[in-house]
């Protein structure tokens, strides 16, 4: 163990390369931490010297992390939450608590959960500091690196993440998925829609990167089977807006389907199959249930859920 080169790092410094980790500016960063831009790019100085890594480089107008510093992130990560559980008090006061928490999801989860979750949290805790960004934006590899706290997300029950990187998955609510389609289709008049009238039309699509083909596709590759997606969108409320100017089918959450103000209008249809299983789950880093205001958290997220989607 190299004691001497230890004894040059400090908790300064490995909050320094958290937060840049996150923002990837120094700018953002110093605003985060009450410093001044000069103070954090002295403090990342000595942090290169002391593991003689850039760090970070410029690649046109923006930083990137080095494959030390993404490399080093989790454990960094992980070394902050328990300094912060041995200064913390014992017992978690959320009416005192003044953190911040960053959560993901997809756009469609916004309306269906973060508004009511918001006001929630708020209510309980007024100083906390919530950012909810869009799933598409910033995914799993956010969790792992200690820039997200939390992930919202409709998924197959199918489709673990590519890589689990010591994930943990709780469903929130099991759900089902059904055909959405304009009011003037073609299919809208026929009684029980086949297999062949599923196919025959073309279908809007869903991106993530972070996900595994769904179960259903496999089936139906499996039976020389393919839906014919010409457009493909990062969200739900994207895709119903392609329904409702043409003869697209969307296949999506029931929940989402029966609530959401983008789909209103549009016919909900059963499947001519079974999709599989499908829900809601909350997903999160193993480590950061290490701290109380995380847990905290995390119960207030499972009953809003459950509450909101009863």
């Amino acid at each position: 163990m190299e004691l001497a080169k230890l004894s040059r790092i400090s908790m300064k410094h490995l909050i320094t390369l958290h937060v840049m980790l996150d923002t990837l500016s120094v700018t953002d960063s110093a605003r985060r931490l009450c410093l001044s831009p000069s103070s954090v790019s002295k403090t990342l100085s000595q942090l290169r010297n002391s593991l003689d890594d850039e760090l970070f480089y410029r690649s046109g107008n923006k930083l990137v992390a080095t494959p030390v510093a993404r490399r080093l992130g989790p454990s960094v990560h992980q070394i902050i939450n328990d300094m912060n559980q041995m200064v913390s008090q014992e017992t978690f006061n959320p009416a005192l608590y003044e953190g911040c928490f960053s959560l993901a999801m997809r756009e469609s989860t916004f309306e269906l959960l973060a508004a009511k979750l918001t006001a929630k949290v708020l209510k309980i805790a007024p100083n906390i500091r919530l950012t909810i960004c869009a799933k598409e934006g910033i995914g799993f590899d956010g969790l792992v690196r200690g820039s997200l706290d939390f992930i919202v997300l409709p998924h197959d029950r199918s489709q673990p993440p590519i890589t689990q990187q010591d994930l943990v998955w709780e469903t929130l609510i099991d759900d089902q998925m059904v055909c959405l389609m304009n009011s003037t289709h073609p299919l809208v008049g026929i009684e029980t829609i086949t297999m062949a009238d599923y196919l025959a039309f073309s279908h809007v699509g869903i991106s993530d990167a972070d996900l595994n083909i769904p179960f259903f596709e496999m089936q139906l590759a499996q039976q020389s089977c393919q839906r014919a997606t010409p457009v493909v969108v990062p969200d739900f409320g994207s895709a119903a807006l392609m329904c409702h100017h043409s003869e697209l089918l969307f296949t999506c959450s029931r929940h989402w389907a029966n609530s959401a103000c983008q789909a209103k209008g549009l016919v909900v249809r059963a499947l001519p199959f079974d999709y599989g299983k499908v829900a809601y789950s909350l997903v999160w880093h193993r480590q950061s249930m290490n701290d109380p205001a995380s847990r905290w958290l995390h119960q207030q997220i499972v009953e809003c859920s459950r509450a909101a989607f009863e």
